[in-house]
């Protein structure tokens, strides 16, 4: 991974740098291998997290046949 530091400006390189890492999800591998976490933990984790995206995927695909109200936009801060 590589981010160029334009005018001596490495406060905005670092925000690059962190958002880069946060897309590729480097910030949650690293939470995850803090700590040992037992296979049986592992699976349900890995099981919920696949029910919940699966849920997600349904729910866009209900908004988008128009079955669904589309979903409210965030607003910026």
């Amino acid at each position: 991974m590589q981010v160029l530091v334009r005018d001596n400006n490495v406060d905005q390189a670092l925000r690059v740098l962190k958002k880069k890492l946060q897309r590729e999800g480097i910030f949650r591998e690293m939470r995850l291998r803090e700590a040992y976490e037992k296979p049986s933990v592992k699976k349900a984790r890995q099981k919920s997290e696949a029910v919940s995206r699966q849920r997600k995927n349904a729910r866009k695909q209900l908004q988008r046949e128009g079955l669904l109200p589309a979903a409210k936009k965030k607003t910026g801060r």
